[in-house]
């Protein structure tokens, strides 16, 4: 099965020559790739103009930052490839990720996304994650109705039957769209790691002494209106509980159990904090 991969950027060079260069390590693991850097002033254009690979098919040079979801759009929309999937320029890939979740798609019909664990190996727990580690054939999934936005493998046919994602909308709803639809969505498991390097206390991580402008610059930091580390190391907390503890089945985030859900979650973080 061909794949078509995404590599977008916005600034952040310092992660861009990290990422891109994770990713082309094993010159033996077959993509196109389409790098798009959405309008960066760092010096990042003139970088990319210097990455040579045969796996390279495309560098787009936007005027605009167009953001996550139109270029994704864009370049999935486009290609004939039977695989399409997504790598962030903050994250850095395990060699030969791509080999094992196209088997996993050959062997799986009905698999929806499937993508590399995005937390650090210290962060997942079998005795809570069990419960939704599920064995397909030869393969296991830890299901959960979206995973992150990086290091993931969908079919093309899959985005197309469910898909485009609209324009408001992150990429976390679109995956709980195909897991409502009844593709399996996780983490491919045993899991295989990808390392974040924009968590504030990754030894990659960029700001350190300028916390505010990383946040801002991060996708999700942007997007969650984090201000603090106190309040990212907070965030990143509930997101990693979410992953472990909470139902895989979609229906339990949306609707009535959906708001239930929240609502429990709410409860459980007022009282907790009001222990102290």
């Amino acid at each position: 099965m061909k794949i078509s991969l995404v590599f977008m950027t916005y600034n952040r060079l310092d992660y861009t020559k990290l990422a891109l260069k994770s990713l082309l390590a094993d010159p033996s693991e077959e993509f196109a790739l389409t790098i798009w850097d959405n309008a960066s002033t760092d010096g990042t254009q003139d970088y990319l103009k210097t990455v040579k690979d045969r796996r390279i098919v495309d560098v787009v040079f936007s005027d605009q930052n167009k953001g996550q979801t139109y270029v994704t759009n864009k370049v999935w929309n486009a290609t004939s490839a039977q695989l399409v999937g997504k790598v962030d320029n903050d994250c850095l890939v395990t060699p030969g990720w791509t080999r094992i979740l196209t088997q996993a798609h050959k062997d799986l019909q009905n698999l929806g996304v499937v993508g590399c664990w995005h937390f650090s190996p210290d962060e997942f727990c079998y005795e809570r994650a069990k419960h939704k580690i599920q064995t397909f054939g030869k393969h296991q999934i830890f299901r959960h109705p979206w995973v992150d936005g990086s290091a993931l493998l969908l079919k093309r046919t899959t985005f197309m039957e469910c898909g485009p994602c609209k324009e408001d909308e992150y990429l976390t709803k679109f995956w709980l769209r195909l897991a409502l639809k009844g593709y399996v969505n996780g983490y491919y498991y045993p899991l295989i790691y990808q390392v974040h390097m924009d968590y504030p206390w990754s030894k990659y991580y960029a700001f350190s002494d300028k916390h505010q402008k990383g946040f801002e610059m991060s996708a999700t930091g942007s997007h969650i209106g984090i201000r603090t580390l106190e309040e990212a190391k907070a965030w990143h907390q509930v997101v990693v509980s979410t992953v472990l503890d909470e139902p895989w089945d979609a229906k339990y985030y949306v609707g009535w159990r959906g708001k239930l859900r929240r609502a429990k979650a709410k409860l459980r973080r007022i009282l907790k904090n009001s222990a102290f």
